[in-house]
């Protein structure tokens, strides 16, 4: 309850962020904190690798209900994608820039793990439809977190929807190509 309390205010405030602001919006005494952790830095850290691990991802993409269009599954799954980088992205970079001590190396999942885990899930839930795809599920699942990252990102330039992503994704730029 206090790292899924302390999450946001991080997120706003950066490291700079007091105990007592987390324990005021947690509705317990600040003293109850360091009771369960050493110091605020221990508490930085518990945020971090709460916001990077893979589980909620996980967790998201495995409620897929695989019975559904493939192109439906793989927008559900850009969806929870889209919102786990979103996660990380709002952490590091409020304590990135808003000041204060960045708290180092963060225990949890790493890096490698996290892509596994992420890329197994996501192989599982393309196996219904591996005799329609070109490809094995595990290359597929390895290729599609990067679509996330083609986005344009320029102002005159919209996101595209997962929807459209895709439909890119899995017919080409072409048109009649998902022919």
């Amino acid at each position: 309850m206090i790292i899924q309390t302390a999450i946001p205010l991080i997120t706003e405030y950066g490291s700079a962020v007091t105990t007592a602001k987390i324990a005021r919006a947690a509705g317990i005494g600040e003293g109850t904190i360091f009771r369960v952790l050493a110091d605020k830095d221990e508490l930085l850290q518990a945020c971090i690798a709460e916001a990077l691990s893979p589980e909620h991802a996980v967790r998201e993409l495995d409620a897929i209900d695989a019975s559904q269009p493939l192109p439906d599954r793989l927008a559900k799954a850009a969806e929870a994608l889209r919102a786990y980088m979103s996660r990380m992205g709002a952490i590091i970079g409020s304590l990135g820039h808003r000041g204060g001590k960045h708290p180092g190396t963060v225990r949890g999942a790493g890096r490698n793990e996290s892509t596994t885990r992420i890329r197994a899930a996501l192989a599982e839930l393309l196996e219904p439809a591996k005799a329609a795809l070109r490809r094995p599920p595990e290359q597929i699942a390895a290729l599609f977190p990067g679509l996330l990252f083609t986005q344009p990102r320029t102002e005159d330039e919209p996101d595209l929807t997962p929807q459209e992503l895709v439909e890119v994704f899995l017919h080409g730029a072409l048109p009649g190509s998902a022919e």
